[in-house]
């Protein structure tokens, strides 16, 4: 087998899902902190004359998160009954990073190139190389694609889209 892939798919252990539970209730409970103080920050979790403060309801959110978070993260980490087995192996990772990564590269290249240019390469390429299409009709189907987008958005609903700090399409578009 490949990559070490077991018999019937299934490839090694990748992480436990215990130790998944225990590092999300760890994020949430530090999202439920974050909101608690940030309210504070709002105007507090008290009531005024004329009704809540601005942090009342987000104090109060921010609260059940951190409670129910903290509650997870005790049975994550000392429950009797933790759940040990496998919450993802290697092969389904793999699957998932790769459409994870190349979305992840997606956002950040929107920023320089724009979402028509950005949207045209991350179409091809994933009808390329994920799809398993040729070249040419990645690159056909991207292009008008976004070819189409652009007409939508630019020309007939005059709603410009992000055009990136390079700005690669300034040429077609006369002025924002």
């Amino acid at each position: 087998m490949a990559n070490g892939e077991q018999p019937g798919g299934a490839g090694r252990p990748a992480a436990a899902t215990r130790t998944i539970e225990a590092v999300v209730a760890a994020l949430m409970l530090a999202l439920g902190v974050v909101v608690i103080v940030e309210s504070q920050r709002l105007g507090g979790a008290r009531w005024t004359s004329d009704g809540p403060a601005s942090g009342y309801f987000p104090f109060y959110i921010g609260l059940i998160i951190a409670i129910s978070s903290a509650a997870i993260l005790i049975q994550a980490l000392f429950g009797k009954q933790r759940n040990g087995g496998t919450f993802v192996d290697t092969v389904q990772l793999r699957r998932v990073m790769s459409v994870l990564l190349p979305a992840i590269a997606y956002v950040i290249v929107i920023r320089f190139l724009g979402v028509y240019v950005a949207s045209a390469i991350y179409i091809a390429l994933f009808m390329v190389v994920l799809g398993k299409y040729g070249w040419v009709r990645g690159i056909t189907l991207a292009l008008a694609i976004n070819a189409l987008l652009f007409l939508m958005f630019e020309v007939w609903f005059k709603v410009p889209l992000y055009a990136g700090t390079l700005d690669p399409l300034r040429f077609l578009i006369q002025s924002h």
